[in-house]
């Protein structure tokens, strides 16, 4: 049943069929060949994994998301970075990073958040004689920031596996987020500079001020939600709820550039991006049911714990894992299907599940921009226009900034839990 399972779903990979029904046809193929459990079982485990209230709050993260989006948001949060980075070398490199970061605390998504600052800033930087590869490249090592800074979509669905605590991992998110974001930051500063590329001139404070008060509304809307959750004033669910409130009164009676006319538009793509991705975690959650009761979880720990005992070295093969199958397979499948596999690893070696959560986020992330499938690759590359082969070039440097920042982060744990633990959520 095993050897199915796998040969099955390699084969339907190779044969392009999307991720989410190529896992649910090799899981209802194996358990065709599988006497003793009957093909119904896929449908179960596919209404179970969604009967979770967690999960409620993706779809109103993204709503929220693309509301902010179509509100101005984007464009306010562009400006305000702007104002107090864009002088450096490269400034608009940095803008488009801190802007990402800022937005990331709004839709915890990583291709939205590529795609709503860099409509804005790729063909602005375009304009101003940066390279299209290392804008491209930029906007989308920065778009993974998104799954990275709380909230996060990714985040949820550890949880949701792990019994950890969401709020927990969220505030566990924001030391790592800020290091990849700043290690990305040096990365695009040298890069400007042995490219010539000049900063924006140095704004007065008095600008600044004025930048600030223009994008006071969309800076509050992450600290409501995570304030909120933080302070137990409501659930992740229920911050998710408030968010998209808020988003639909700051579109239309603050900003005033959200349109009646908008909203199918904005209806029909987060339904659209909802049901994909409910769709993936129902048929990965079928497939981890079954290597589940295979037991291969066992055999995967026992397997690398026989090649050896080294915590570290176990945690930086599980690391060469992540980050393989974060090249071809999607984030939220990834999390499914191998966090069960390697709880028994983790267990054993006595791995913090929250410290583990931000490794193998902040690690699949890394999948995001890279090739073949990374994802953030293809929608910066449809905003600026280039090939995948050059985007990817120019992606490398920024890839290998973030593999470093998670080696870092999977041997000092602390920088995940530490801040949890300091304000007693952990």
């Amino acid at each position: 049943m095993t050897l199915v399972l796998f040969v099955s779903l390699v084969t339907l990979f190779a044969l392009s069929v999307p991720i989410a029904i190529a896992i649910g046809a090799s899981t209802f193929i194996a358990l065709l060949f599988a006497s003793s459990i009957p093909p119904v079982v896929l449908a179960q485990k596919m209404f179970t994994a969604m009967d979770s209230f967690p999960l409620m709050a993706v779809p109103f993260f993204i709503l929220a998301g693309a509301l902010m989006e179509g509100g101005g948001i984007s464009r306010r949060l562009i400006h305000l970075a702007n104002t107090f980075v864009g002088h450096f070398a490269g400034g608009l490199a940095f803008v488009a990073i801190v802007a990402s970061m800022f937005f990331g605390a709004i839709s915890g998504a990583a291709a939205a958040c590529v795609a709503a600052i860099g409509s804005v800033i790729i063909p602005e930087m375009t304009a101003r004689g940066y390279g299209r590869p290392y804008t491209a490249a930029v906007q989308a090592t920065a778009g993974t920031l998104g799954v990275m800074i709380p909230p996060s979509i990714p985040m949820i669905i550890y949880c949701v596996m792990t019994n950890v605590s969401v709020g927990a991992l969220f505030m566990g998110g924001f030391v790592p987020g800020v290091l990849v974001g700043a290690s990305l930051m040096f990365v695009a500063w040298y890069i400007a500079r042995r490219q010539g590329y000049k900063g924006e001139r140095r704004f007065t404070w008095a600008e600044r001020v004025r930048a600030l008060k223009d994008a006071f509304w969309a800076l509050l809307m992450p600290l409501i939600i995570l304030g909120g959750i933080y302070g137990g004033v409501f659930t992740p669910t229920e911050a998710a709820v408030v968010a998209v409130v808020y988003g639909l009164f700051v579109g239309f009676f603050v900003y005033k550039e959200l349109r009646l006319s908008r909203m199918r538009a904005v209806l029909v793509n987060t339904a659209v991006s909802t049901a994909t991705i409910l769709f993936i975690i129902a048929t990965s959650s079928a497939f981890s049911w079954v290597i589940t009761s295979q037991r291969i979880p066992q055999m995967v720990a026992k397997g690398m714990l026989s090649l050896s005992s080294s915590r570290v070295a176990v945690l930086l093969m599980i690391n060469v894992l992540l980050l393989f199958i974060g090249t071809f397979m999607e984030t939220v499948a990834s999390i499914i299907i191998l966090t069960p596999v390697l709880l028994p690893v983790l267990n054993t070696l006595g791995v913090d599940l929250l410290h583990f959560g931000v490794v193998i986020v902040v690690n699949l992330a890394i999948g995001m921009v890279t090739p073949p499938l990374g994802v953030c690759l293809f929608v910066s590359c449809g905003i600026s226009k280039i090939s995948l082969e050059d985007i990817s070039r120019a992606a490398f440097p920024f890839i290998g900034v973030m593999i470093l920042d998670v080696l870092i982060l999977t041997y000092l744990p602390v920088l995940s839990y530490g801040l949890p633990k300091l304000v007693g959520l952990y």
